[in-house]
């Protein structure tokens, strides 16, 4: 069991940034998953997703909340605690797993 509610973090992070919900990502072992896609801006630089994993406590979601509205990849610098939660992805989701929130 982990320390946040699910249903509370993903209103948080909804209310705040737009939010992709996915069904399976392959990455069970590190609930929860957040992965965080650069904007328009943030891809021109080169920026890429960054995968988060063991997401389970409200501070590292409001960490990842402020790092968003920053600007997130590409644009804005990440707090240096999110380097705790990063990890390397499979390499790809099942086709269809995603449903918008």
């Amino acid at each position: 069991m982990t320390g946040i509610d699910h249903d509370d973090q993903l209103a948080r992070l909804t209310e705040a940034v737009p939010v992709r919900v996915s069904h399976c990502l392959d990455v069970c072992e590190r609930a929860n998953v957040i992965v965080v896609q650069p904007s328009s801006a943030g891809r021109a630089r080169g920026a890429r997703p960054v995968w988060l994993g063991l997401v389970n406590d409200s501070a590292a979601t409001e960490d990842i909340v402020a790092w968003v509205r920053a600007g997130g990849p590409g644009l804005a610098e990440p707090p240096a605690v999110l380097d705790l939660y990063s990890f390397t992805p499979p390499r790809r989701p099942a086709a269809g797993s995603y449903r918008e929130r």
